[in-house]
């Protein structure tokens, strides 16, 4: 039996996950990801696919972000229609989060067209809401460590990553004639001292390792993000202003709003009012019910009437397009989460739009922001950015509080590294940008002495040959 991998996205990006193992006459891939960020990226997304889509027998998840899921229905469009293996939690949050990528993507196409900022006469989204529709009845789900049959003579199991709801690190056992082979690709790591979510589990062995990198290259200590977040917000509203925090659906918002919570409790800051203003997080959030297996939280925790999910004497749920847009009008003493979190889509563009101009508001930056996003560029220090096809002055407070990322940092993915009792024979540097995943690299190298590689877009190297 041979064994090879071919790179089709995360490979020098932070984005794009796409992993494509031939085994013998067989296809499977790891991760449909979309493409986001820079532009050259975001266009690989409509290129033809480098391999035909029905040839693809298998799909396995490791779990839901949009750059690890969100190229399934244009592979569905093209013709894949083969299983796709996940966690349970992972099934229900890519529904989510593919039905909403598909709405905010003919919105766009839409708006485009009707204002005349896109290039092409007949702007046309990348995908539609039918073809979502044909991802969702493919979806196997299975819980954590329950070893689930791919294709004949290979094996996957899902580890906990931490990171969101149901994210995992996957373990492909593939059986040949004479050996066995365990090929580990991580994920995204997640942290290890998170309120919500346990801590990543360990994977003791490894023939093949493919590890994420995004912070390969920088430690981000958390410290106390309570006091931190207060003295960014109480800085605002002391110049009578807003907080707007572009915060991811799935994972972010929910600890953003576990966070914001101790502040009002512990009064570190004024009883104000907190718009949750992202339908997708308020859907994401009430999945926390539904699987208590995957986080800490109790019972109590949850369904309480002053939890953190529903703390009602601030949390205001925004759930209509008219009532996102009427918080335009409140111009003091307020703080906005709203999605996306690397403002690449989704309602907190008008936010941004409407306050970017404004000195007296903050916009708290609280997760990873990829090359050639909005947020990247805004973090960067630009003095203007296109929203809706015009430039818009950027005049309010920028703040980056790098400790809140749903990321493992440099030391803890090391950490995560540590427990591989079986050094691994060969491991691959993925899923961060040239320079995050260069310096991993070597720090890998000269910690374990491991071999290791970082791979270009479209790489391909034979890892096994007849096992």
């Amino acid at each position: 039996m041979d064994i090879r991998i071919r790179f089709l996205g995360a490979a020098g990006t932070v984005t794009g996950s796409k992993y494509l193992l031939e085994i013998d006459d067989h296809k499977i891939m790891v991760d449909c990801g979309l493409f986001q960020g820079l532009k050259e990226l975001r266009l690989k997304n409509r290129e033809d696919f480098p391999v035909n889509p029905k040839e693809i027998e298998a799909i396995v998840l490791t779990h839901a972000h949009l750059d690890h899921s969100g190229y399934l229905p244009k592979l569905c469009k093209e013709g894949f229609s083969g299983p796709i293996y996940c966690t349970e939690a992972t099934a229900d949050l890519v529904k989510l989060l593919l039905l909403d990528s598909a709405k905010l993507m003919e919105e766009e196409a839409d708006y485009a067209k009707k204002k005349g900022y896109s290039k092409h006469e007949n702007p046309e989204p990348l995908y539609r809401t039918e073809d979502v529709e044909k991802v969702l009845p493919l979806l196997r789900k299975f819980p954590f460590k329950k070893q689930v049959s791919v294709i004949d003579r290979v094996q996957a199991t899902f580890y906990n990553a931490g990171h969101i709801l149901g994210a995992a690190s996957v373990e492909l056992e593939v059986t040949g004639i004479e050996q066995k082979k365990k090929l580990v690709f991580s994920g995204d790591i997640g942290r290890y001292e998170e309120p919500i979510l346990y801590e990543p589990d360990v994977v003791k062995e490894a023939d093949i390792l493919l590890i994420e990198s995004t912070y390969g290259n920088r430690k981000n200590p958390q410290g106390n993000p309570v006091e931190k977040l207060a003295d960014a917000i109480n800085k605002t509203f002391d110049r009578g202003g807003c907080v707007m925090i572009p915060a991811f659906a799935v994972g972010r918002t929910q600890n953003l709003l576990y966070y914001l919570k101790e502040a009002l409790d512990q009064k570190l800051i004024p009883e104000v009012p907190v718009f949750m203003d992202s339908p997708m997080a308020i859907a994401a959030t009430e999945l926390y019910v539904n699987h208590a297996a995957y986080h800490k939280l109790s019972a109590k925790d949850i369904n309480e009437e002053d939890s953190f999910l529903s703390f009602r004497r601030n949390l205001q749920i925004v759930r209509s397009h008219e009532a996102s847009m009427s918080i335009n009008y409140v111009q003091k003493d307020a703080i906005i989460v709203s999605a996306s979190g690397m403002m690449t889509g989704g309602r907190i563009l008008h936010h941004l739009y409407n306050r970017l101009p404004h000195k007296n508001d903050t916009l708290l930056l609280v997760g990873y922001q990829a090359e050639g996003t909005r947020g990247r560029r805004i973090a960067n220090g630009e003095e203007t950015i296109k929203i809706f096809g015009q430039m818009v002055p950027v005049n309010c407070e920028v703040v980056v509080i790098d400790g809140l990322s749903a990321h493992a940092d440099q030391d803890e993915l090391l950490r995560w590294t540590s427990s591989i009792e079986m050094h691994p024979k060969r491991t691959f540097i993925v899923h961060g940008e040239k320079e995050s995943a260069t310096v991993f690299s070597e720090l890998l190298n000269e910690t374990y002495g491991w071999n290791t590689e970082v791979p270009a877009y479209l790489d391909s190297y034979e890892l096994f040959k007849g096992i």
